[in-house]
């Protein structure tokens, strides 16, 4: 239990989730999965994002971390700052091994990112934040997510790849990373009303909120059925659904939301089960029938 608490609130556990789904895309694509620089760029990138926040929040308001949720930090402050250190180094030297063409594709991405988690554009009353616009936070990291993880193998690949074929693996990647993302909403439904932000829980209530993420997975599945029987690769499918079924009972069990890691480790931890089931699916590919 202490080696996965380290491994998710170290935040290796989502940038291992960010890395499988970048891997699970290289075989969508018809490739052999392989290392590439950009592997590591994934990697220490979302290393990095979902650390540096917290590395503000330790050097300038400290208070702010006086919580569960960031109890780790307060007890492992050290090794939270060799982690960051150790995600600097590692995107710094992958950044320089990178080709310039991948640097082009994640820049947009990491700008708009930026942007989002700036808390304020201006000053006073007239102050405003891209958080501010309604319902914009899922969205924000489902498109963000589906791209970083995506676009990356694509434009390395060099291959001239139907756009149809991009789209929908584009679609259903949204569409995955949204319906995780819910839960997250409906945890944070007083916050964010505190906070004046509109989201979907808060629009439609819980429950309902739920029943959208469920269908959004729903969607996710008849289009994979369709797309991977066209470029037949049926041993998607199967992965696929396996993935959308025990994110499924992920969402509306009970029991299991009750669990602890829940948002941190098994919501995040669908996207890792993913990528493992896609790389599995893969191997096995010539005895599925």
């Amino acid at each position: 239990m202490k080696l996965l608490n380290l491994f998710i609130s170290s935040k290796i556990y989502i940038a291992l989730a960010a890395l499988l789904l970048t891997i699970e895309t290289q075989i969508q694509l018809g490739m052999e999965p392989q290392w590439h620089p950009y592997l590591g760029l994934v990697f220490f990138s979302t290393l990095l994002e979902y650390n540096l926040p917290r590395l503000w929040l330790v050097l300038t308001n400290r208070k702010r971390l006086d919580n569960a949720r960031n109890k780790w930090i307060n007890e492992h402050t050290v090794l939270f700052f060799l982690f960051v250190m150790a995600a600097t180094v590692g995107f710094i030297i992958t950044l320089f091994l990178a080709k310039a063409v991948v640097l082009l594709v994640l820049a947009p991405i990491a700008v708009l990112t930026f942007f989002y988690s700036t808390p304020t554009l201006g000053r006073g009353k007239k102050s405003f934040g891209l958080r501010q616009i309604p319902f914009l936070k899922i969205f924000l990291i489902a498109l963000t997510w589906s791209a970083a993880t995506i676009l990356l193998p694509v434009v390395k690949s060099g291959q001239p790849l139907p756009a149809v074929h991009i789209l929908l693996m584009l679609t259903e990647r949204f569409l995955f990373v949204f319906a995780i993302t819910i839960p997250f909403d409906i945890r944070d439904m007083a916050a964010d009303q505190q906070a004046g932000l509109k989201t979907i829980p808060l629009h439609i209530g819980a429950g309902n909120a739920l029943r959208v993420a469920v269908t959004a997975l729903l969607v996710m599945g008849v289009l994979a059925v369709v797309h991977y029987a066209f470029t037949n690769q049926v041993f998607m499918i199967w992965a696929f659904f396996v993935s959308i079924l025990t994110t499924v009972v992920f969402l509306l069990v009970s029991r299991v939301q009750r669990l602890p890691f829940y948002h941190y480790g098994i919501l995040d931890g669908s996207m890792l089960l993913q990528g493992l089931l896609v790389v599995a699916f893969y191997l096995l590919k010539d005895r599925i029938v």
